[in-house]
């Protein structure tokens, strides 16, 4: 499923790409470590994927594809840059050797788009809800992944 997932995302960015006018690249370190990339869509939405390595529940591969909405936009320091808040829900899925997790995400994401630089940093809250399912030796079972609620790390894109 992990590979399905993937192959999708992958083909939606492929799509995009001939029309690569509003992308931003970046990294998200805090919970874990993910290269991110956002694709603006028409009006105040974009996409975002992540992928990289989560910390929470041990050394776990982690992807995470989200639609993002910006919520509100704030005029709190005119001279640094303009504040936002974005939120948005997707999918989370990740693993390792004998355990896997797939869930609903959902985030919150506060931060500034400085002016004269081409750059956002956000503070973002990414939880995952779903099952941790661990697997091997001829048994399985799944518990709620409690961790997959501690997704918190902070962002920085450039714009291009």
């Amino acid at each position: 499923m992990k590979k399905l997932i993937l192959s999708l995302a992958i083909c939606l960015m492929a799509a995009f790409s001939a029309n690569a006018q509003d992308w931003r690249l970046g990294g998200r370190v805090g919970a874990g470590f993910q290269l991110q990339a956002e694709y603006g869509l028409s009006g105040d939405s974009y996409l975002e994927g992540r992928f990289g390595m989560s910390f929470l529940n041990g050394l776990d591969a982690d992807f995470t594809a989200l639609h993002m909405w910006n919520v509100a936009t704030m005029n709190w320091t005119p001279s640094a840059g303009e504040w936002f808040f974005d939120a948005g829900t997707g999918l989370g899925v990740g693993g390792r050797a004998h355990f896997a997790y797939v869930g609903v995400a959902g985030s919150a994401k506060l931060g500034i788009e400085f002016s004269g630089a081409p750059v956002r940093l956000s503070l973002d809250w990414t939880p995952v809800i779903g099952p941790g399912i661990g697997y091997g030796g001829g048994h399985s079972g799944a518990v709620f992944n409690a961790m997959g609620l501690a997704n918190i790390a902070v962002s920085a894109v450039y714009c291009f």
